[in-house]
């Protein structure tokens, strides 16, 4: 195993997949490389597992078929690790966590985003399909505060993936399933431990949700994330975790309390590696009253005419991404919001399709 997780931080890889008949793979870049070698049996895989999986993990690994936890191999990288039972064997999936937190402009993040990170209260959502960088960009937030700000931030993550020393801020990290049972416990807990910032790893349920919101009524600044792509549809999928007699006050609460919602998507780069692509909503006036009155379609309109507050639509980034060279024409296409009229833009910025 230590071989295998030193080739994953030496070739760079994203994450390595054991699974049985099939050699250890890596994704590199988005694209699964084999590592040269014959196919793993299902001792192989058992033996692997144990090698990273604690006796407790193993335990609940039998009980219901699989178990996610974080592993730090040496001081190199940590992982994030899901053990899984499939067809009677074991597999195993590891996703790397680099041990340096990226800053914000090293993912691409506007400067505009550090005024926002520093309001003393509201909720900032960052969403994205899985593995769309996600908890590196909330790492990345969290940095910043914490070098430029001082006071108490509180995470509460399932597994804890990026690890933060104490600098300006007193940072508490707390483990859903180690030192606390739930997200929802955690966040309530928390306003009882004088906290500045509390990040959520994820609103996953609408106990979780309606903590987070209200942890962001009462005067603090929460940070959250949801698989969820573009701002209209992150704040529709809210309200619509709650039922039809809820849904009226949600959206008031919400109105109130968002500060902005960054959505992103992950993008290979022309010369290799990848690029993050950002939507980037501050929420306005006029934004507040589109999601009081259930009218988040107009929200796009809104982000196309906000430049100067800080705001960006998706395709404009993925356009402004292709015309620096960095992604190619397809590579926008695939990660656009509305293909037809991307395509259209691209055509006039030189593109050529098949």
């Amino acid at each position: 195993m230590n071989d295998l997780l030193e080739l994953v931080v030496e070739q760079g890889a994203s994450d390595l997949h054991l699974q049985v008949k099939q050699p250890p793979t890596l994704r590199i870049n988005g694209t699964m490389t084999p590592v040269e070698g014959p196919p793993l049996t299902v001792q192989d895989t058992e033996e692997l597992m144990k090698s990273i999986t604690s006796s407790s993990n193993q335990e609940k690994l039998k009980t219901t078929g699989g178990a996610d936890f974080g592993f730090a191999y040496m001081d190199r990288a940590r992982f994030r690790v899901s053990v899984l039972r499939a067809k009677g064997a074991y597999g195993i999936v590891l996703r790397q966590i680099p041990n340096d937190i990226f800053t914000l402009s090293d993912i691409g993040l506007p400067d505009k985003i550090k005024e926002l990170i520093s309001r003393p209260r509201g909720l900032i959502l960052v969403t994205g399909p899985t593995g769309s960088g996600k908890s590196t960009t909330l790492a990345s937030m969290v940095n910043w505060i914490n070098s430029n700000h001082d006071g108490h931030i509180i995470t509460i993550e399932d597994p804890i993936e990026y690890f933060h020393d104490h600098k300006k801020c007193i940072v508490t990290q707390r483990e859903v399933g180690n030192d606390v049972s739930s997200f929802a416990d955690a966040i309530r807990g928390a306003l009882r431990q004088d906290p500045d910032v509390i990040l959520v790893g994820e609103m996953r349920d609408l106990e979780t949700i309606e903590a987070a919101v209200s942890a962001a009524e009462t005067g603090h600044l929460v940070f959250a994330t949801l698989h969820t792509t573009g701002a209209a549809r992150t704040v529709d999928r809210i309200v619509d975790a709650f039922p039809a007699d809820m849904k009226d006050q949600m959206r008031t609460q919400l109105a109130a309390s968002i500060v902005a919602v960054i959505s992103q998507v992950l993008c290979k780069k022309k010369e290799g590696g990848r690029i993050a692509s950002f939507e980037i909503m501050v929420t306005t006036t006029s934004i507040s009253q589109l999601i009081r009155e259930n009218k988040t379609y107009r929200i796009a309109s809104d982000i196309q005419t906000g430049a100067s507050q800080g705001m960006i639509s998706l395709d404009a980034h993925l356009l402004s991404l292709y015309n620096q060279d960095l992604i190619t024409a397809d590579e926008a296409l695939s990660k656009s919001q509305t293909p037809g009229p991307m395509r259209e833009k691209l055509v006039e910025n030189g593109a050529v399709f098949a």
